[in-house]
């Protein structure tokens, strides 16, 4: 196993777990709002249809999962599988909220090693999850077995700026800035450090192209967000 990230699950598990109350607010923070703008970008371009069988992983508090739900229709379902126990609770009040319990299930498990057999959905989601695990070929290699011929595997990540003034900008952000906001705000430095360092850690965006094609995904492509600052990726079985 190549780690993508040396921090142990249960470690991951944990901080999400602490930071869960404070996470939707400072993701908004953090991104001054414009996680919300890539997200709807990100379903407008994907081939998500009524009816459909949808997985959302490292689904978090659940925003994702609502807008796939919304997307797949009453005649559809989605599942959001995550870590951190806490973190799926909110998602829960949040599902529940929006009164679409009959459409969405929330499980506790792990990207790594999904429990679910080949070509069982016709798209699989991870937004902003994908730098959190040990290994991230393995979690693209298992979305891409339990997506469907002719199904699409979406990622949404925080990138890293190609130009170096940018570049420099971003660093000092994420670098200084957003732990200090974490501590300020979430009452969790250590957390937010942590996120900023799997940011700066993660693969580029040419890199995860590449990976998205080991996987054994096609029409592998991508499009930047804010200079760079994040990316989503596509891939099709």
């Amino acid at each position: 196993m190549t780690l993508t990230n040396r921090t142990p699950e249960h470690t991951v598990a944990q901080l999400f777990d602490h930071i869960a109350p404070q996470y939707d607010r400072m993701n908004s923070v953090i991104s001054l709002g414009t996680h919300r703008l890539w997200r709807r970008q990100v379903m407008d371009q994907m081939t998500v249809r009524p009816g459909d069988f949808a997985l959302d992983l490292c689904c978090g508090t659940g925003d994702w999962t609502l807008a796939l739900a919304q997307a797949v229709g009453p005649a559809g379902e989605v599942v959001g599988l995550d870590l951190s126990h806490e973190m799926l609770a909110i998602a829960q009040q949040k599902v529940c909220a929006a009164h679409l319990q009959s459409q969405i299930t929330l499980k506790q498990g792990d990207a790594m090693h999904l429990p679910y057999p080949d070509n069982m959905f016709n798209v699989v989601t991870i937004g902003f999850g994908l730098r959190n695990v040990p290994d991230a070929q393995q979690v693209l290699s298992e979305m891409t077995r339990v997506v469907k011929p002719g199904g699409q595997v979406v990622c949404l990540e925080t990138s890293q700026p190609t130009n170096p003034v940018v570049h420099a900008g971003w660093q000092l952000y994420f670098g200084h800035v957003v732990p200090l906001m974490g501590r300020v705000v979430a009452h969790h430095y250590r957390a937010y450090d942590y996120l900023q360092r799997t940011t700066h850690q993660f693969v580029s965006t040419e890199q995860l192209a590449v990976m998205f094609t080991t996987a054994g995904l096609h029409h592998v492509h991508y499009q930047r967000f804010n200079l760079g600052a994040a990316a989503v990726h596509f891939g099709t079985k």
